[in-house]
């Protein structure tokens, strides 16, 4: 009786995860280079976009500082995305964003390689709500020369996506999916497919 109580108490909070839970996004993630790729390509606005591989929860060290912890690593196209849950707005402050972006930087270099050959990077924050504050519903972040306002290219790139906004656009819909906690509801079927098989099916849950 009480592992039967305890497997309704995990359907339970199954039954609540939603894609803006970190734990929830890594596990529908992993293994799953299409919903990524589908992700990046409405979030870039690029269709195109083709995503070479995938690694969740890789973690990255340092003898004696902070090491990291990204949530999803993605290849695409000679550049690297590091795509972030947070739902917390601590957790996404820019401090954050650009230690992130330090870290992918130090681990793609090998001894010997020209600094020409550091991969274009992004950090993409996709957060619970309007962190930026500034009611957009995505920010681009990228260096410019403050004189002429003219860029500075060093291809680190950082994007906030404000969770807040549920509209009709790819992106807006992209939200909807990711707070929506009923596969049947979502409007991407990759989305869809994916979250219902580790809510409805028997293999998924277990």
């Amino acid at each position: 009786m009480d592992n039967i109580k305890w497997k309704e108490s995990m359907l339970e909070k199954i039954s609540r995860f939603c894609l803006m839970d970190d734990t929830f996004f890594n596990v529908c993630m992993d293994g799953c280079p299409e919903c990524v790729q589908l992700i990046l390509r409405i979030i870039m606005d690029n269709n195109a976009l083709e995503v070479q591989s995938v690694v969740t929860q890789r973690s990255v060290g340092n003898l004696e500082y902070r090491g990291v912890r990204f949530d999803v690593m993605a290849t695409a196209e000679g550049k690297v995305y590091d795509i972030e849950i947070q739902r917390t707005d601590a957790g996404a402050i820019p401090r954050r964003a650009r230690y992130n972006s330090s870290m992918i930087d130090a681990n793609e270099l090998r001894s010997g390689q020209d600094f020409n050959e550091l991969p274009e990077s992004y950090v993409i924050f996709i957060t619970e709500h309007d962190v930026l504050k500034y009611n957009l519903p995505i920010y681009h972040i990228d260096m410019i020369i403050k004189e002429n306002n003219a860029p500075f290219e060093d291809g680190r790139h950082i994007i906030y996506v404000n969770g807040e906004n549920r509209d009709n656009s790819a992106l807006g819909q992209l939200m909807q999916d990711f707070f929506s906690k009923n596969p049947n509801d979502m409007n991407y079927e990759e989305l869809k497919s994916r979250t219902k098989y580790f809510k409805d099916t028997e293999e998924g849950v277990n």
